[in-house]
């Protein structure tokens, strides 16, 4: 999948135009942000739900139609400048200041959006609100804190068991001794951590792809510019941000063979959500450097486990966390299923196909996620100790793809921990660039209609709300592929062998 990197000067990228996409792209930022004080996750103890003004956009239906439109159309304008900007910065050169701008500035009216796509974030607060108050997260529940439901975490998590890191929670609690009950300035908080994961993710991005003769613009773009990871990552406030950041630079200074930097980030990472521990083995591998024979293999990965669990098991003295986020990681998920999940659509099919004979399917969920697990399992070890060292990070990011797709449970922004790595050991401009360009179309528009604040008194609109979500995508979608030539244009030259695509891209 690798390109080489753009040997020609870089391209003159004119002031006008990058004024124009970024003012376009901010506009549907804004867009977002007043749809979402409509249709966006509110605290039910939040002051918001007190004022005059915007009660009505909450409550009346014309108000949560109105916004819920106005939520859509604005993922839709972001998608149309991120791909402007794609093309604006065609052929790729040295343009990263560009795409930094853009960041920064579309990032602004989503730093003070109400939550959408997601409600972690009032989650967070009450993990913070325990930690403060001398509690374990991993034994306790967010049902514990006084209060927590006026807090806006999700009911159905209010006893669950929370699987991240303790250096999250310590970060949470953080952020709660800082603001105390006010939850608004908490989530602030909480972007801006996320902001510190999509700085580095920015820095390391091109760099990690400089090592694979990728162009380092074009990585950038397509990971940190694309709506779907500043939606899911500012306006959801999501602490994957920090940990995809890490992890990033942690796989960047492995490949350097600074294995002790590289390893100390990684456990950073871990200490946010620690699915990246299995990035480590391969860490250890790219510490060894690319020549390394099997005794000196074997040393690092012995030196990268000693060296990580040395720092885990620091990372678990305050509070008395221990190793408590083991048995959390390895329990969470068991209970439910996401149907565009490839286990979870087979595990769907075989309920449905046992409850039509009336047999019991209790079952069928556990084992399969056992057999999911098992499938990573023996994916990832045929993927340590087969193939050659100058692929090494392909074979990590294969292995991380099958931890995470092999699960029951694969919600979307799960997609963004991969994006990274796919972007800086180099995506063709081919179907796979337009795959991704759908993922994010399909995601976006899912998250519009999927994530929809109601109130309870107003649930018997949530079917015609979210068609409206449906239909409005539709159409935005309809309008960018007609009215955009140079889009039509570029789909045909990524899929060139379909005729009447050719024909749609001229007319």
């Amino acid at each position: 999948m690798n390109e080489a990197v753009a040997t020609t000067a870089p391209n003159a990228v004119s002031h006008r135009g990058v004024f124009g996409v970024v003012a376009q792209g901010f506009l549907g930022a804004v867009l977002v942000a007043l749809g979402s004080l409509g249709v966006g996750w509110l605290a039910v103890g939040s002051p918001l739900n007190r004022w005059r003004w915007l009660v009505p956009w909450r409550v009346e239906a014309p108000g949560v139609f109105v916004t819920v439109v106005v939520l859509t159309i604005g993922v839709w304008v972001m998608f149309a400048a991120w791909l402007r900007l794609g093309r604006l910065l065609r052929p790729w050169g040295n343009s990263l200041k560009q795409l930094w701008i853009a960041c920064a500035v579309w990032s602004v009216p989503l730093m003070l959006a109400v939550p959408i796509f997601s409600r972690d974030v009032y989650a967070y607060i009450g993990q913070g609100r325990i930690v403060l108050g001398g509690g374990d997260p991993y034994l306790e529940s967010i049902s514990s804190v006084p209060n927590w439901l006026q807090l806006g975490a999700d009911v159905n998590w209010a006893e669950s068991q929370t699987a991240y890191g303790p250096l999250f929670y310590w970060l949470a609690a953080g952020v709660v001794s800082v603001t105390g009950l006010a939850v608004e300035p908490a989530i602030f908080l909480f972007r801006v951590l996320a902001w510190i994961g999509i700085a580095l993710t920015m820095v390391y991005v091109p760099k990690l792809a400089a090592l694979h003769q990728v162009n380092g613009v074009k990585a950038a773009w397509i990971t940190v510019a694309n709506p779907f990871f500043l939606l899911s990552f500012v306006a959801s406030a999501h602490n994957d941000a920090l940990m995809v950041g890490l992890s990033v630079a942690a796989v960047y200074y492995a490949a350097k063979r600074r294995g002790v930097l590289a390893i100390v980030l990684l456990v950073a990472s871990v200490g946010i959500k620690p699915i990246t521990l299995v990035l480590l083995p391969f860490v250890g591998l790219l510490w060894a450097g690319p020549r390394a024979s099997w005794p000196r293999r074997i040393t690092y990965w012995v030196l990268s486990a000693v060296l990580a669990i040395a720092l885990c098991a620091l990372m678990g003295l305050p509070g008395g966390f221990g190793f408590g986020w083991v048995g959390a990681t390895l329990s969470a998920g068991g209970g439910y299923l996401v149907w565009f999940a490839p286990l979870g659509i087979f595990a769907g099919a075989l309920i449905g196909l046992m409850g039509g004979f009336g047999l019991d399917s209790g079952w069928v969920l556990p084992a399969v996620q056992l057999l999911g697990r098992v499938a990573a399992l023996g994916i990832i070890l045929v993927l340590l100790f087969k193939g050659a060292h100058s692929r090494l990070v392909q074979r990590m990011l294969l292995a991380f793809t099958a931890l995470v797709v092999l699960s029951p449970v694969v919600q979307p922004w799960y997609l963004l921990w991969l994006l990274p790595f796919f972007a800086a050991t180099g995506i063709r401009d081919d179907w796979q660039l337009l795959w991704v360009y759908a993922t994010v179309a399909f995601f976006i528009a899912f998250g519009c209609f999927d994530q929809v604040f109601l109130w309870q008194f107003n649930m018997q609109w949530k079917p015609l709300v979210q068609l409206v979500s449906i239909a409005t995508s539709l159409v935005c979608l309809a309008a960018l592929l007609l009215l955009s030539r140079p889009l039509r244009r570029e789909i045909a030259e990524l899929i060139p062998r379909a005729r009447w695509v050719r024909w749609w891209s001229r007319a």
